[in-house]
């Protein structure tokens, strides 16, 4: 019986695991999927909802006005990303460069995200699985965030849009 054993170890030390997990949970924020193996997955699901729910916490504190309460969560919701390179040898901060992912992750998660799943009390991933690897025959699973039914219906909308215009250009081409 495995009494208060939490998590799996999936082959690596804990600081090795932990940075893995930080680096799969900016990759899953930043590109709304990932693929990965199923024990990650798995292991990232439970990481990946907690994040969305301080970004949650953050989002309707900054809404109420308590901005206090906001940067709390924000700065607990930041251990949940990679940092980027903060060492001694990195260069001085260039406001014109892009973001590092993990800032980059951290304004998703309080912006977007967290007005998506608003009204959400939580279960924001899924997890299919994708039968085994051909190379070593590990169990592959697919990460994904929940979409919601009303921005689904948006983005329908505006492939419809799109499909429209296009249409549209393609008729003109043809007059001419």
């Amino acid at each position: 019986m495995r009494h208060l054993v939490a998590h799996r170890k999936l082959g690596r030390t804990s600081s090795h695991r932990k940075s893995l997990l930080r680096n799969l949970c900016t990759s899953f924020v930043l590109n709304e999927s990932l693929v990965t193996t199923l024990p990650k997955a798995k292991e990232l699901r439970p990481m990946a909802e907690r994040a969305i729910t301080l970004g949650r916490r953050a989002y309707t504190a900054r809404q109420a006005g308590s901005e206090e309460s906001a940067l709390h969560s924000t700065r607990l919701l930041a251990a949940f990303f990679f940092s980027g390179n903060a060492g001694s040898d990195s260069k001085q901060h260039d406001s014109n460069k892009e973001r590092t992912a993990g800032v980059a992750a951290v304004k998703k998660v309080t912006g977007e995200l967290a007005e998506r799943f608003v009204d959400r009390p939580g279960g924001y991933t899924r997890i299919y699985k994708l039968g085994p690897r051909k190379g070593d025959g590990a169990e592959m699973a697919l990460i994904e965030f929940v979409e919601e039914k009303s921005k689904k219906s948006d983005k329908d909308k505006t492939k419809d849009k799109e499909k429209t215009k296009t249409k549209a250009k393609t008729e003109k081409n043809k007059k001419k």
